[in-house]
């Protein structure tokens, strides 16, 4: 079986705060690039989505901003990256359906190694769609 990944229901986002927490306040402290008070906020008002990869159990989480035609991956961390990692083209597509032209990413330089599809610009990752 392989991880399946679903975009919580911001209405219901309160049930599965407590599954996705450690995964999205651990990416942030990692990289302080975001504020988690800030990102946690705005997850649980339905400012940004909440996306998990779960595999009989929540594997990774990520979360999600648009703005200025970008869909923007603000946070996303946790285990057995290979299950979870091809569940990156999912949000893609969400992203181009929202008329997205690009998909950001926030996080460790390391993202691109795992990436190549996207490139540095600044310290940002991203992906023309």
């Amino acid at each position: 079986m392989s991880a399946e990944l679903v975009c919580v229901d911001p209405k219901r986002v309160h049930e599965f705060w407590p599954y996705a927490r450690e995964f999205i306040l651990s990416a942030i402290k990692r990289t302080d690039l975001s504020d988690p008070i800030d990102t946690e906020y705005d997850i649980l008002n339905g400012d940004q989505l909440l996306w998990l990869a779960i595999d009989k159990k929540v594997k990774a989480a990520a979360s999600t901003h648009l703005a200025n035609n970008a869909c923007t991956i603000t946070a996303c961390g946790g285990e057995d990256m290979n299950e979870w990692l091809p569940l990156f083209s999912q949000i893609e597509q969400y992203a181009r359906n929202e008329g997205c032209k690009s998909v950001r990413i926030y996080g460790r330089k390391g993202w691109q190694r795992v990436l190549s599809n996207y490139h540095v610009k600044h310290v940002i990752l991203e992906r023309a769609l």
